[in-house]
């Protein structure tokens, strides 16, 4: 991995143009991802959940 001055000084200006474009969601864009995190989240344990029972189902007939 080479660091030098200008790579440094290159990623300080790609960064200094995120944060430019960047800005702070509103109060609905922020509940509609807030939405969309929790079904994310409980969709996965839902289907963690069933893959668990369907492995015991398995299981205790084999």
């Amino acid at each position: 991995m080479n660091l030098n001055k200008e790579s440094m000084a290159n990623f300080i200006k790609q960064c200094q143009r995120v944060l430019k474009v960047s800005r702070k969601p509103d109060r609905e864009e922020y509940i509609n991802v807030a939405k969309v995190t929790g079904i994310g989240i409980i969709l996965i344990g839902v289907i963690g959940f069933i893959i668990s029972i369907v492995a015991q189902l398995i299981q205790g007939t084999g």
